[in-house]
């Protein structure tokens, strides 16, 4: 058995462990500002973070103009108060966090300091917040899910747009990750709301497609079986003329053996 077919194994295996209860698996993406071209060094600012149930499909959003709205701030002056607005948001995303954690978080790419976890959790300490550790066992990447059982090569980048397109799933609303960035330097912060709840409403799309074996790729069939071998040795026993051959053979082995016993 290859490697590789090891670790797509190992793969399967895990995503299904995460989906066997979708009551308890939250899919999350938020949106901020470029974490590119900072030479100050500056951690990005967020702008909208949405989170999606995938048992209820129950979907929440945190997001800086809901804030400013809530709160009596004029669109025109959320610049003005986004430190405070964005600590507000951030109080209740950790609020919610805190009651959900016994949940797996379902991500795309939320790794590190840039883009993750711990960079959200990194700017609500820089706003006087103390955030609510979500530990590592309950974070499950699901781009990297992907790549482990369809191989780095099963859609063009970037893959999670490609991936909708090759799947005929709607990009309305969806910004890619430079168009975000863009979105938020113009103060379209109801674009970006809107982009966050579109993406994870297409985690759940796609996780839909997975297991219902309809996900569309450009892997090939050999690939995701292992290999060459194994593919061969999948298709020979799950194939339907295999079974009546090898029912034959076993009929055959029956007989001659019985002959032999009578003679």
């Amino acid at each position: 058995m290859s490697k590789k077919y090891r670790q797509q194994s190992s793969a399967k295996k895990r995503l299904s462990e995460v989906l066997a209860s979708r009551r308890d698996v939250i899919a999350i993406h938020y949106s901020c500002e470029s974490f590119y071209d900072r030479p100050e060094g500056r951690s990005a600012r967020i702008t909208s973070i949405a989170v999606r149930n995938l048992g209820s499909a129950q979907t929440r959003s945190f997001s800086i103009h809901k804030e400013a709205e809530r709160r009596g701030v004029p669109f025109t002056e959320i610049k003005d108060n986004y430190d405070d607005l964005e600590k507000h948001m951030l109080d209740d995303f950790y609020a919610y966090v805190r009651d959900a954690n016994d949940s797996i978080w379902l991500h795309w790419n939320m790794r590190d300091i840039n883009y993750g976890f711990p960079a959200i959790a990194h700017r609500y300490e820089v706003l006087g917040g103390i955030p609510v550790d979500v530990p590592e066992s309950r974070l499950f990447d699901f781009a990297r899910s992907l790549i482990a059982i369809y191989g780095p090569g099963y859609t063009s980048h970037p893959r999670l747009q490609s991936l909708c397109e090759l799947n005929k799933i709607s990009l309305r609303d969806f910004l890619s990750g430079p168009d975000e960035a863009e979105a938020f330097d113009n103060g379209e912060y109801v674009k970006l709301h809107l982009s966050t709840l579109r993406k994870v409403d297409i985690f759940d799309n796609i996780i839909s497609r997975y297991e219902r074996g309809k996900l569309v790729t450009t892997s090939p069939w050999w690939y995701q079986h292992g290999g060459v071998v194994c593919a061969v040795g999948s298709f020979f026993q799950s194939h339907p003329v295999w079974a009546i051959v090898s029912a034959a053979i076993t009929i055959v082995g029956v007989v001659i053996g019985l002959v032999s016993l009578l003679s």
